[in-house]
């Protein structure tokens, strides 16, 4: 493979920024891949972070919209994913802050009434546990998992 001049670097990541949002770790995990020197490396993220092509904060924003909406994550996934993706602690606990409660319980009734109807257990309380650990990988928090089981069983006594 060619090397890559600082400039040649740029324009590629900055053509990739334009088309969706990108976040500073995944930038210099491409930059290093590509062997560029790290002085390089440090003004070429200097020169997206300033030109706005790169903004974490903004990044971070798209991230969690899109994995509580459509891939259905709780904010304890989110957050590790987050994490994974050396997102300062100040951006991501703001950002994931400004995601209500809920927002994650719209997410996680519908996913809950789905498992319990596809899930056999020999009592509610092992079917509640097989909900309750499902949830739990979705990276849902037990308060919201919680309250989610309480009000199903409320509509479950109301049946009767």
């Amino acid at each position: 493979m060619k090397q890559k001049t600082e400039n040649d670097a740029y324009l590629t990541l900055a053509a990739l920024c334009a088309q969706a949002e990108h976040c500073q770790h995944e930038m210099l995990e491409k930059m290093r891949r590509w062997e560029l020197p790290e002085e390089e490396q440090a003004r070429v993220m200097q020169r997206l972070v300033s030109e706005r092509y790169v903004d974490d904060e903004r990044y971070a924003r798209a991230f969690v919209k899109d994995k509580v909406r459509y891939n259905k994550w709780g904010r304890r996934k989110v957050e590790q994913a987050l994490w994974q993706k050396h997102i300062d602690d100040d951006i991501r606990q703001r950002v994931l802050d400004e995601v209500d409660d809920e927002e994650y319980l719209d997410v996680l009734r519908p996913l809950l009434k789905q498992k319990r109807r596809s899930t056999k257990a020999a009592s509610d309380y092992e079917l509640n546990q097989k909900l309750v650990r499902f949830a739990l990988s979705r990276g849902f928090t037990y308060d919201i998992i919680r309250q989610c089981l309480d009000v199903e069983e409320e509509f479950e006594d109301d049946d009767f």
